[in-house]
């Protein structure tokens, strides 16, 4: 059964809403927000009396999991039955679902006496993880479901989430975790990125050393000064073996969460340099061995020799056997030519496919690896870095580096994932403005409003070129993640804006629900599990500078649900033992001195956010005494 492999978060955390909210807020506490919702009056209660039904074998299965998920968020055991009736009956059914646009879309109706759920295959488990999102509290007298009625559907039809399992390794109890979270907020893809330059972890039986050698690294850089070259001298490494695999596909597969693989070339290949170093450029290639730090390395798989397609084939014909999934991914990206224009085989092989250039044999590389996984049924996702020297006929492209990739691909009648950093989608950038007040990370900022703010469809397109946009990703790469309470603490709570721009049109989109209402809300119910989550800062207030003899902060709240403000006015660090702020507070300035507000949210589980600053000056501005 669905349940016994759910991990607790979301027994827990997506089955606890605060009234209060829901009756304030448009989308009541739901993410990603439905394309249409019209709040009732009344509401429905859950009692002894309460059963849940279905129809089907299939719908059987979606009310199975909810019914776990009542026991464990409620503690309350509703019987599962066939055709329920009664006066207090929650209904699985695919039945009468013909006027449904696609698999995904789905209707809740919530009554006084009944709540009715109807969708297709994915399209009901989405409309039961939307109803969990309205269960109440465990500790209501009388639990009770507002009345409402929902219908959705997706704007995209991909909607995905990656993690880079190479540059940091975890545990398949953490994978089925990650799609989970991916499962609850209705993104349906997963990209496991599996082969790099610092590790190979997947196993292929024709080939043992990837794994036997390929998978390990001798020490890993601290911190990210290449330069000092600073090193831990610990060997590091691990792999997932075929059964463990077929087991994360099966668990997702019961989500509605498609895995999509990626194994690199012909760059990124260290790893499987260092176990069969023959698959390198010239006749005496290497010594290679398993990179120990980050970035771009000029070793990269041979494009002249046989034996490299050869080694690729075999490895692709293993992967098909563990992913069902559609689309195979072959990254493409960030391959120097260094070798490619030193190496006589690489050299002949232009010379005889009459290739102007080593760009032509990235994509000659890329097209002769494509035709063989189309021959297979399958077909390719590539970086954006596969259009150049021509991209291979039948490719979806990820753009990754802008949005000039995405617009080029779908002027070719290509179609596109969009996934650019420049939108917020690189889950790896920092979350605050300040370096110093965030976490080690490679850089970048993509704040939650940036991820929100984004539009994965680019304006500069046809109708007819939009409709190449697949979808949207977010991409979590984990050189400075090396454990996975930091890559929660990367995803939490940007998940929850990639999901709405995934699933949810422009026009429904609000930004002052999203972070004040549902995402505090939200956060609340994960505050009170185990999971790490980055607390955001204080709503209403921003690091800034203001000219005043007294200032009066107002209007401020936590952003996490139940939880509590505290500030300073002395330029010290706030914490829970510093003053608490209620209702505002007003901050008196001597002339020609300042003052330096600072303030924090603390959640109830007592985890806290970054501080905010705000300096105030009693004096002239700058901008006054050039005027």
């Amino acid at each position: 059964m669905l349940a016994k492999h759910l991990s607790p978060i979301f027994i827990i955390a997506l089955c606890t809403l605060v009234a209060r909210s829901q009756q304030q807020a448009p989308n009541l506490t739901i993410i990603p927000a439905p394309a249409e919702i019209s709040v009732q009056p009344g509401r429905f209660v859950i009692n002894a009396s309460t059963t849940i039904g279905y129809d089907s074998e299939s719908d059987k299965k979606v009310a199975e999991f909810f019914g776990d998920y009542v026991r464990e968020a409620l503690q309350i055991t509703l019987p599962v039955k066939r055709e329920a009736v009664g006066e207090s009956v929650i209904y699985f059914s695919s039945k009468g679902t013909e006027g449904l646009p696609n698999d995904e879309a789905y209707t809740l109706v919530v009554a006084p006496d009944r709540v009715h759920l109807q969708g297709k295959n994915a399209g009901l488990f989405y409309a039961m993880q939307t109803l969990t999102q309205l269960l109440p509290k465990e500790d209501d007298a009388q639990p009770a479901i507002p009345a409402v009625t929902i219908r959705d559907e997706p704007r995209y039809r991909y909607r995905g989430m990656h993690l880079d399992v190479c540059r940091h390794l975890f545990p398949i109890e953490f994978i089925k975790k990650y799609i989970d979270f991916i499962a609850a907020y209705k993104l349906n893809n997963f990209h496991w990125h599996l082969t790099e330059d610092q590790g190979w972890r997947i196993e292929i039986k024709k080939y043992p050393k990837l794994t036997e050698v390929g998978a390990y690294r001798a020490q890993t850089l601290i911190g990210n000064n290449k330069q000092q070259g600073d090193y831990d001298a610990t060997p590091y490494g691990g792999f997932y073996t075929q059964d463990e695999i077929r087991e994360v596909v099966a668990y997702a597969a019961e989500r509605y969460v498609n895995v999509v693989p990626e194994i690199e070339m012909p760059g990124h290949a260290l790893a499987a340099l260092a176990s069969y170093p023959y698959l390198g450029c010239g006749d005496n290639p290497g010594p290679y061995k398993t990179a120990e730090t980050w970035g771009v390395f000029d070793d990269v798989f041979c494009a002249g020799k046989e034996e490299t397609f050869a080694f690729l084939e075999a490895v692709i014909d293993e992967v098909i056997e563990l992913f069902p999934s559609e689309y195979i991914h072959i990254g493409g990206d960030e391959c120097p030519k260094t070798r490619w224009q030193a190496c006589p085989y690489c050299q002949k092989r232009m010379k005889n496919e009459g290739l102007k250039d080593e760009h032509e044999l990235q994509s000659y590389f890329v097209q002769r690896m494509e035709k063989y996984i189309n021959a297979k049924g399958r077909r390719i996702i590539g970086w954006d870095e596969i259009l150049e020297g021509g991209l291979a006929p039948n490719a979806t492209v990820m753009s990754w580096r802008g949005d000039e990739g995405a617009r080029a691909a779908a002027k070719q009648g290509h179609d596109v994932i969009m996934t650019a950093h420049t939108y917020g989608l690189y889950f790896d950038n920092k979350q605050g403005p300040d370096t110093h007040r965030e976490p080690l990370n490679i850089g970048g900022y993509a704040p939650l409003e940036k991820v929100y703010a984004a539009d994965p469809t680019p304006k500069a397109l046809s109708e007819a070129e939009r409709k190449h946009i697949l979808g949207v990703q977010a991409n979590m790469w984990t050189e400075y993640m090396e454990t996975d309470r930091k890559v929660e603490f990367m995803l939490l709570p940007r998940l929850y804006a990639l999901s709405e721009i995934a699933w949810t049109t422009p026009d429904r989109k609000n930004w002052k629900d999203f972070s004040e209402v549902r995402v505090p809300a939200h956060l609340a119910k994960i505050d009170q599990t185990e999971t790490v989550y980055r607390v955001p800062e204080v709503i209403g207030l921003k690091d800034t500078v203001i000219y005043a003899s007294e200032y009066v902060f107002k209007g401020l709240q936590p952003s996490v649900l139940g939880g509590k403000i505290y500030y300073t006015i002395d330029n010290f660090n706030p914490t829970d033992t510093d003053l608490e702020y209620r209702d505002g507070v007003t901050v008196v300035v001597p002339k020609g001195k300042e003052r330096v507000f600072k303030a924090i949210v603390v959640a109830p589980s007592g985890r806290h956010s970054n501080y905010v600053r705000a300096v105030i000056i009693n004096s002239k501005s700058p901008e006054t005494t050039a005027k």
